[in-house]
């Protein structure tokens, strides 16, 4: 059976390895440890899409969400595997490659325009979390106002952009960047311990809203794109494996299974501690619903958004490196390296300003992007590839996920379009206020309450 043997992959043809456009050579040369490859796998799992976990639980319905959480995590650690193994079929150890081997060019463009689409909608989302997270945390500094426009989400994306972003980003080497692993994961760790702390102070206070422990909801296609969105690496998975000692498909089954395992579990808390505390409320970013007087979970948001300002230019890398290949035989000069960088920035940062919602963001992008990359062209390519009969399991997991996730990317797409999620984006929200005041509940009935939360003082934020 070719999908088990043990040896090493073949390197592939030069114009379409992309490993020499995420690493030096030299870094290349030197093999990682199991230990390091797990962290990386994981930290590429729990990046910024964790954010968005707690709001599929609101469209899915909580039940159901969770049992989606566990199968999105099941076909991705599948999928992984499956890409490997097309890898070793083909003699390939890159994903562009093994499209191409399979398909050919066309299946090489459609693979080529959804790695463009993919980082390219995440920095959308990058910007939108900075603008939102961060202007909250400058209103907390004694002495601004809170209306300067300073301080307002639109001038900090543009500011974050041009300080940050965009020099990071013209480096035309990502090693150049550092490692960031280490510091992305501690402060995600710093995150969810503040989501877990504010789910025992601040839950018991929020009144749940009637639909909070719904089995299912009409939106559990959108939270799929969601949940698909929050566990994609498939772009850098043959990187990670070609830098293990060895490579195998054994040894690489071991290790997704074990970071699949962990990311799995770190996700569930996210989600559970973030969609109980604020149930039919909850936001697509999950800042949203914390207060703004809220020191601790300011101190969160700060780490967030020092996360994803550090994770934009690696997006911003791929779709250079899309364009360059695709158009420019896979160089640019340094006119068209600054040319092109500065036009993918400037789209993304005009787009970012006109969208103010995190959600339908996380949606189109999962639903798009990462739900071809993990459903559909692992399994277009083994099935092609293998030999084995149509009633070995991998070929019949392929079979099944196939159609899955057209439906997911068709249906997913049309709901997400017709039926947009309520977004309170800059809202302080109700259980904000110690006085009384209406509260509206944003149930599928939309019945009007009036309700006091005395109870819930300043103090309880200190």
């Amino acid at each position: 059976m070719g999908y088990q043997r043990q040896d090493p992959v073949i390197p592939p043809q030069r114009d379409l390895d992309d490993r020499e456009t995420l690493v030096s050579e030299h870094e290349y040369k030197e093999k990682t440890c199991q230990s390091a490859a797990l962290f990386n796998v994981v930290n590429s799992i729990i990046g910024s899409g964790i954010i968005g976990l707690p709001y599929s639980m609101k469209q899915a319905g909580f039940p159901l969400g969770i049992l989606l959480l566990f199968w999105v995590s099941y076909v991705t650690d599948f999928s992984l595997i499956l890409l490997i193994k097309g890898g070793a079929l083909s003699g390939t150890d890159t994903y562009q490659s093994l499209v191409n081997k399979t398909f050919g060019f066309p299946g090489y463009i459609l693979l080529s325009v959804l790695q463009f689409l993919y980082p390219f909608i995440a920095m959308i989302s990058y910007n939108i979390i900075a603008g939102d997270t961060l202007s909250k945390v400058f209103q907390r500094i004694p002495g601004v106002d809170p209306e300067n426009v300073f301080i307002g989400r639109h001038f900090i994306i543009g500011l974050s952009t041009v300080t940050f972003t965009l020099p990071l980003s013209l480096y035309r080497n990502i090693a150049k960047l550092g490692k960031v692993s280490l510091i992305s994961t501690g402060l995600t760790t710093l995150i969810l311990g503040i989501v877990m702390a504010r789910a025992i102070s601040l839950g018991p206070h929020i009144p749940k809203t009637e639909d909070a422990w719904v089995f299912a909801k009409p939106n559990a296609i959108q939270a799929v794109g969601v949940m698909s969105f929050a566990f994609i690496c498939h772009h850098n998975s043959f990187l990670v494996y070609s830098s293990l000692e060895e490579p195998t498909v054994a040894k690489w089954s071991r290790l997704i299974h074990m970071s699949i395992v962990i990311s799995v579990f770190i996700c569930i808390f996210f989600a559970t501690c973030g969609y109980l505390t604020f149930t039919g409320f909850t936001q697509g970013d999950l800042f949203e619903n914390y207060c703004r007087n809220d020191d601790l979970v300011t101190f969160g948001r700060f780490c967030y958004g020092v996360t994803v300002i550090l994770t934009y230019p690696m997006e911003c890398f791929v779709t250079r490196e899309v364009i360059a290949n695709v158009f420019f035989g896979g160089n640019l000069s340094s006119v068209f390296h600054i040319v092109v960088t500065v036009m993918v920035i400037t789209v993304a940062t005009l787009v970012s300003l006109l969208i103010d919602c995190l959600g339908i963001v996380l949606e189109l992008n999962g639903v798009l992007c990462a739900t071809p990359l993990i459903f559909i062209i692992p399994s277009a390519c083994y099935l092609k590839l293998s030999e084995e009969p149509r009633t070995h399991s991998d070929k019949i997991m392929s079979y099944v996920m196939l159609p899955i996730g057209a439906a997911v990317m068709v249906f997913g797409f049309v709901m997400a379009i017709t039926n947009p999620q309520d977004c309170t984006h800059g809202q302080e929200m109700f259980y904000c206020f110690p006085d009384n005041f209406s509260l509206t509940n944003t149930s599928e009935s939309h019945i009007q309450q009036t309700t006091q939360l005395s109870i819930l003082n300043i103090s309880i934020f200190q």
